[in-house]
This record gives C-alpha cells, sequence and structure tokens, in this order.
C-alpha cells in the first residue's frame, strides 16, 4: 500500500494537484481528447466484476424505511457482503474501481503484447512490464537508493540539510512541504506558487498526541525502526534512531494545522509573501536558493502556507542533531520506495499502512498495484486508451443533459430561498452562470512526449515520472491558468468541484451504474449521477466554496454575501453539524464541523436533483417500476450509492481525517431533512426521517 502524497490544497477545494512527490516524463502522446487511432483496444465485458446496481429484491420489508432507511436499502446487502482482504471498504464506489481496475487489467495486457511500441503505450507497457518483473525487483534489493542514502549519510549540519531538501526538491522528492502551482486566489487567471506543510507519516496531527491513537504511534514507530534496519542499520541502532525521528515529527505536527482546519478554513492556504518575507521567517531555509534550485524565476510573491511549521523547520535546520535529520530524511526516502522495491520493503510497507493502520487484511495482488503505480504517476495517459473502450459517446451526451436539468433547478433554489436576500441571490445567481462542466475526459490530452521509461528498473521509472510530473507543474508558475485541465484521470470513481475555476468535473468511471446507466428510468439516474452533480453544484456555495466569486477569486469572508445574509449561513450550517455531531460510529461520534462541505453539498444536491427529476418528469404517468414509486426509487438509489462496509481501523482514520461523513450517515442525513422524503414514504411526524422543527435543516 503507498502512502499518500502531501498535495497543496484539498481535491474538495481545488483540482488535485501535483504532490510534492509526484513525478512525470513522457513519450510522444496525443493532444487532443482524440486518443491514438491504432493499435485498437477490445474489452471483454464477460471478465468484469457485476456492477453494485439498486435492485428491489435488496429492500428489506421487516424494516421500516421512516425509522432507518440506510437499514431498508442496504442492511441485506451489507449483511451478505464481506471486504475483500485486500480492501479497507467496500462499496458502490469501490466495486465500480474494482471494475475500473479490470478494465485498466485488460487494456495494459493488451499494451504489453505491443511490438516497439511508443508514446503513451511506451510509457503504460515499460511500467507494467518493469513493475511485473518481481524477480528482478528482488535482485536489486536496495540497490537502487544506494546512492540516495550515501548523499544522507553524508549530511553534516544545517546548511547542508537544506542543500539537500532542495536537490531532492528538484526531482520531486521533497518529503517536507508540498510545493507547486495553483491558481492564485486573489486572481485565478494566473497560477502562483504554494508551499504547504507536509513531513508527518501518520495522517494527522492528532495521531502523535490523542490518548485514544496511542497504539497507532507506538506501532508506527516499531514499523520506522523496521525500515531502518531493512535500509541496513543495525537493529539496537534503529530502534534509538526510531525515537528520534517520532520525537521530531512529534515537534512537526505541534506546527502543523489538523485535519479539520485545513478542511474548514481554505484561507489558510494563501498567505502570499515576497521572497525577502520568506527569507526572514526562515533564516535556515533560503527561499531565494529554493525557487532557483526548482528551476523557477524568483515571483514578485508566492503563497508561504501554514508559516508557523515552515518558521519551525527553519528552527530545526539549526538546533536539531544533524544525526536526527539523517535518520529522519532515511526513514522517509526508504519508506516512499518500499512499495517499488524487494519483498520485504514491499510487505513491511503494507504492514503498517495497511494492515494496522487501515485493517486491510491481506495485501493486493501484484498487478493491481502496478495499475495503482501507473495511475499515480502516468494515469492521464492511461486514461486516453481508458475512454475508448468504457465510455460510450450517448453516456456523455445524457449526462450534459442532466447537467442542465440539474443546473436549471439548482437556479430556481437559489431564487426561491426566503433567508437570502435579493442583492446576495443576484451574485449567486452570478456564479451559477459561469459554472463550466466537464464530462467524461479532458477536451484536451496532456503532452506526455518528455518522459523517458525504460525496462531496466521498475523504481527508476517511478522516480522518473514524479520528477517529470513535478517539473510539468512549476512550468505553470506565473502562466496563465489552462483552463482544459483535470485534476482526475477519466478512470477515477469519483467527482470534484474546483471553486478556483468553478468548474465541476465527472469522470468517466463514475458514470456507471448506480450512478448512472443511460439504459435506466429517470428515478435511480436523478437519485444517483444526479444528487452527485447537485452535490458538486452546491460545493459552490457550501461553507468554504461560498467564499469564491464568480471568478474563482478568493474574497475574505463575508465575501459577495450581504452580512446578514452570511450569518444567516452560518446559523443553517451550524445546524447541519449538531445534526451529524449525533452520528456515531461504535463510541466515536462523527465530526460535524470536519464534514461539514461535504454534508451542506449532500443536503443541497439531493434536493435540487429532486426538484430536476419533478421537472423532467412533469406530466408524465408513475411507472412504477418493480412495484415502486418514482420517488421511493429516487431516494432508494441515493442510499444505493452510499451503501459502504469499512473495516474498523480504516473507519478510525477516516472521522480523523475525512471531510465526508461515514457513508451510512449521508445515505440518511440528506434525506431526513426533505418533506419530499417524508412524503414518498409516508412517514409520521417524530420519525427519525421525518426531521421537523429546529430539527429539520434546509440550506439550498
Amino acid at each position: 500500500m503507498r502512502k499518500t502524497r502531501t498535495l497543496l490544497l484539498p481535491l474538495a477545494i481545488a483540482a488535485a494537484l501535483a504532490a510534492c512527490s509526484k513525478k512525470e516524463e513522457a513519450t510522444p502522446a496525443a493532444a487532443t481528447a482524440e486518443a491514438p487511432a491504432a493499435p485498437a483496444y477490445t474489452l471483454d465485458e464477460a471478465k468484469l466484476p457485476a456492477y453494485n446496481a439498486f435492485h428491489v429484491s435488496d429492500l428489506d420489508a421487516a424494516v421500516d424505511a421512516c425509522t432507518d432507511f440506510g437499514g431498508y436499502v442496504n442492511g441485506k446487502w451489507l449483511a451478505a457482503n464481506e471486504i475483500p482482504g485486500d480492501r479497507t471498504s467496500w462499496g458502490a464506489f469501490t466495486i465500480l474501481a474494482e471494475r475500473s481496475v479490470a478494465v485498466q487489467h485488460q487494456l495494459v495486457e493488451q499494451v504489453a503484447a505491443l511490438q516497439n511500441p511508443t508514446g503513451i503505450e511506451k510509457i503504460v507497457g515499460d511500467f507494467w512490464a518493469t513493475g511485473m518483473d518481481e524477480a528482478k525487483v528482488e535482485a536489486q534489493g536496495i540497490e537502487p537508493l544506494k546512492a540516495d542514502l550515501a548523499a544522507i549519510d553524508g549530511l553534516a549540519d544545517g546548511a547542508a540539510i537544506a542543500a539537500y531538501l532542495r536537490q531532492a526538491a528538484a526531482k520531486g522528492e521533497n518529503v517536507l512541504f508540498g510545493f507547486g502551482a495553483e491558481a492564485d486566489f486573489k486572481n485565478s487567471a494566473v497560477n502562483i506558487a504554494y508551499a504547504s506543510q507536509g513531513g508527518l507519516g501518520l495522517p494527522d496531527k492528532t495521531y502523535y498526541f490523542d490518548a485514544d491513537k496511542a497504539d497507532k504511534l507506538q506501532a508506527y514507530q516499531a514499523h520506522v525502526a523496521k525500515v531502518l534496519e531493512l535500509s541496513g542499520v543495525a537493529a539496537d541502532e534503529a530502534a534509538k534512531q526510531a525515537a528520534e525521528v517520532v520525537k521530531f515529527e512529534t515537534r512537526l505536527a505541534k506546527a502543523s494545522r489538523s485535519s479539520v482546519e485545513l478542511s474548514r478554513d481554505v484561507s489558510l492556504y494563501y498567505n502570499p509573501v515576497t521572497l525577502a518575507e520568506a527569507d526572514a521567517l526562515t533564516p535556515n531555509f533560503s527561499w531565494s536558493e529554493f525557487f532557483k534550485s526548482q528551476g523557477v524565476a524568483a515571483p514578485e510573491k508566492f503563497s508561504l502556507a501554514m508559516p508557523s511549521f515552515h518558521e519551525e523547520v527553519s528552527k530545526a535546520l539549526a538546533d536539531t542533531d544533524p544525526a536526527v535529520w539523517k535518520a529522519y530524511l532515511r526513514f522517509h526516502a526508504v519508506d516512499a520506495a518500499s512499495p517499488y522495491l524487494a519483498d520485504a520493503f514491499v510487505q513491511e510497507n503494507y504492514g503498517f499502512y495497511g494492515r494496522t493502520l487501515n485493517g486491510q487484511k491481506e495485501i493486493q495482488p501484484r498487478w493491481k498495484r502496478v495499475l495503482g503505480t501507473i495511475e499515480d504517476d502516468a494515469g492521464e495517459a492511461f486514461g486516453q486508451l481508458y475512454v475508448k473502450v468504457a465510455f460510450p459517446p450517448e453516456s456523455k451526451a445524457k449526462m450534459e443533459t442532466l447537467v442542465q436539468n440539474l443546473a436549471a433547478a439548482l437556479k430556481e433554489r437559489i431564487q426561491g430561498l426566503s433567508w437570502m436576500s435579493d442583492e446576495t441571490k443576484a451574485k449567486a445567481i452570478a456564479k451559477w452562470e459561469t459554472f463550466t462542466p466537464k464530462i467524461g475526459y479532458p477536451d484536451k490530452w496532456r503532452d506526455w512526449s518528455g518522459l523517458q521509461t525504460t525496462r531496466d528498473s521498475y523504481l527508476a521509472n517511478v522516480r522518473a515520472a514524479g520528477e517529470f510530473n513535478y517539473k510539468w507543474n512549476l512550468s505553470k508558475i506565473g502562466q496563465p491558468v489552462d483552463k482544459t485541465e483535470w485534476g482526475m484521470t477519466p478512470q477515477t470513481v469519483n467527482a470534484y468541484y474546483n471553486p478556483l475555476q468553478n468548474e465541476i468535473v465527472f469522470p468517466a468511471a463514475i458514470l456507471q451504474p448506480p450512478f448512472f446507466d443511460p439504459k435506466a428510468d429517470d428515478a435511480l439516474n436523478y437519485g444517483g449521477i444526479g444528487a452527485v452533480i447537485g452535490h458538486e453544484m452546491t460545493h459552490g456555495y457550501d461553507d468554504q466554496g461560498s467564499r469564491f466569486g464568480p471568478d474563482g477569486n478568493f474574497i475574505p469572508d463575508p465575501g459577495w454575501w450581504a452580512q446578514k445574509d452570511f450569518d444567516a449561513f452560518k446559523g443553517l450550517s451550524d445546524k447541519l453539524v449538531n445534526q451529524f455531531n449525533q452520528y456515531k460510529v461504535g463510541e466515536q461520534n462523527v465530526d460535524g464541523h470536519l464534514t461539514l462541505g461535504e454534508n451542506i453539498a449532500d443536503l443541497g444536491g439531493l434536493a435540487t436533483a429532486y426538484d430536476a427529476l419533478q421537472k423532467a418528469t412533469a406530466g408524465q404517468p408513475d411507472p412504477m417500476v418493480d412495484g415502486l414509486p418514482r420517488d421511493q426509487r429516487f431516494f432508494a438509489n441515493w442510499a444505493t450509492v452510499w451503501r459502504t462496509k469499512y473495516t474498523p481501523e480504516n473507519a478510525k482514520v477516516r472521522l480523523a481525517t475525512d471531510p465526508h461523513a461515514p457513508a451510512q450517515f449521508r445515505a440518511v442525513g440528506a434525506p431526513s431533512n426533505l418533506p419530499a422524503f417524508a412524503a414518498a414514504f409516508k412517514c409520521e411526524a417524530g420519525k427519525p426521517m421525518a426531521r421537523q422543527g429546529d430539527a429539520q435543516v434546509v440550506i439550498w
């Protein structure tokens, strides 16, 4: 299992940015949305996993939908399905992800069979061949890292360490902080450089301090020791160094912001400073030298996000024993490379990040892990092949109609709000008018004609891609924003909203059952992908998206809102925080503040999708498919989308770090606030799914 790479901004706030360790290099590839015409690829549908679509047989008539809607729709399925050993969760999203991976598996084997491939086929084929050559990887052992470890061993003081950090960053291997291009919050048409916090091996700063996570911190220290030992450090010395590494990371954690803080205050990412101001803040780490070493022209300003973190790093360069720095850097260099090294490294990496931290019972088969590497390092390149076999044109056409219908319904909801003034409504509509939908795959493919891959070394290909991707990202600093770019690959089962471009994006892989089926009835499509479309649009008006104007520029509170409207929105949002604070996973409460943005988007998205369904089917008789009325099928498919099981360990990680509420509460949280749900299922007042009065939350 790979560690999560440090991103600059969360995906909920912006399209996925290049991670500080991401890479890039290429081989000729198409520059338009037309994937290569030859060779032709085929797909054997019979070998793909079945869709997890809604079926009326899923419903449990013994459960009252008005009391336990999740149990009514998903209880039978959850009882009948177990989490596969190589997964930490299982449900609609992960089942579609398995299908996407199965499609990729068929494609990559066809690519690997090509003679003398070029372009993206060569990149994909080289990754696949070297990743699957287990004997060669085993024989190479830790040899591919020897030069890096020797460089770390030679660091004598803070100045040398700072120089090493610059050199590693230039290769896309900066463990300490994220660095890359993103649109300027105040001028979203132009990219500037952002530097963010990083440096921790655990998912969140709370893992270093909270008593209920002490066992994970202890296990992490043992993992650090084992990785150091595998790298050649004697066992006793490795244990001592591991204690120092954890102590050092705890220091960094104290200066870091938590997942809750970062997800609920996007302004933390924007702290524009000059190079002189940055150098004064971190006297032992020269940002002027850093920009020069990365090949980036000295900017007028850049965003030094979370400045207290960088200030602490600077202090550590002066007051921390170089031996501690060397242990820290050695561990992270080996740990990051472990998934691509010999089996002992792979198993240790999985043992901690997969089994201990997330409850994954068994490691994924090698072919899945190699496909995951291709996704991480050359995913959009592979996506050009994926869409040729997995995304029919009729899906895109029908999605465009759905988006138009959802947009019209959202506009009507905004215009009908009782708590918002006409002045603020006019500005909300102005933002609505600039929404840009992206469906399936990019209109213009990224050029990969620079990534040089070979059949010699798996890790070398990973590192080549990392450096290539990093340099490609840096090349955007100071340049106009390319609005054709995507932050997800076509084969990703997800969607996102990017407030800096005011765009909603739906990759091809999510446009399948239970989310979307061009042959399904309207109720299922509006309850599935329709609600997802509404969800992403509503992100433009959630507690963070609402801080960005129609042009994507950030505006400090109350932003484009009248103050009284901003205060009213805050009051309504607080009610939603309170609602989700009451939900529990075992003995642990959901964090309604951490999950607020997603909960607002669920509530607005589902309500908007319901309105769009009514308008799209106005005047039509209710088809009563499978004996169920249209409205019941709409809400049932919404719940089907959220049928998910988690390992207990993974559930704890998500509760601490995930801005999304656990799936079982997303299934019931939004519909319990909608009168349309109570009407559809004839719920009596007082039932859990028929909230009323102060308990009912209505925002968008």
